[in-house]
């Protein structure tokens, strides 16, 4: 298998695997984890023969942050206490202020050490999903918004580095973003009257 084949290969295995895990997180499934650990693994593999470092270390952090989801939730599961929740502003403040800092890092070192395709955008969309990355394992209903612009950003990177395949599912992305978000809505305006909310 050539070099060009073996990449749109696993390029399409991670793309279902990804979208499979979106639309199982959506429903709140706990099936969606090992979907997503797998489609991030192969990610790392794209990402990195792509010169997208930053990348590859989000869809490393998005595998291992992948079993934490799944243990978390299978726990959480066992005694019924999974709900989505709602950050208050200040927990969105300090997130915003850890991720930026973390993307200037990130950002400094992939432009002057390494031979990184956009460093700087790229450090600041991983920052930002590893802080959406978290909202999503602990159920909190803003990260979906996060992921929005996120999506948004990272559909220009990806088509930059000719990944079309990762361009067009990042769209999906955008586009079940907003479905997760009403869904998780509708799931937190249901069980907050039960939670005293």
């Amino acid at each position: 298998m050539s070099g060009l084949s073996t990449m749109l290969a696993v390029e399409l295995l991670a793309t279902g695997a990804s979208l499979l895990f979106l639309v199982l997180l959506i429903r709140e499934k706990i099936l969606c984890w090992p979907f997503g650990i797998a489609g991030s693994l192969l990610s790392v593999y794209l990402f990195i023969q792509t010169r997208l470092y930053s990348e590859a270390v989000l869809y490393l952090f998005y595998a291992l942050m992948g079993v934490w989801g799944w243990v978390r939730w299978q726990r959480r599961g066992e005694d019924d206490n999974n709900p989505v929740v709602v950050w208050p502003l200040t927990f969105h403040l300090r997130g915003a202020a850890l991720a930026c800092l973390g993307a200037l890092g990130l950002g400094y070192l992939a432009t002057y050490y390494s031979d990184a395709s956009r460093p700087l955008i790229d450090a600041f969309t991983t920052a930002f999903s590893f802080l959406a990355t978290y909202m999503e394992i602990n159920k909190v209903l803003e990260g979906w918004i996060y992921w929005f612009f996120l999506n948004l950003v990272s559909i220009w990177l990806y088509q930059d580095r000719s990944l079309d395949i990762y361009a067009a599912l990042i769209a999906v992305y955008t586009v079940l973003s907003v479905v997760g978000f009403l869904s998780w809505l509708k799931s937190y305006r249901t069980q907050a009257p039960a939670a005293g909310q």
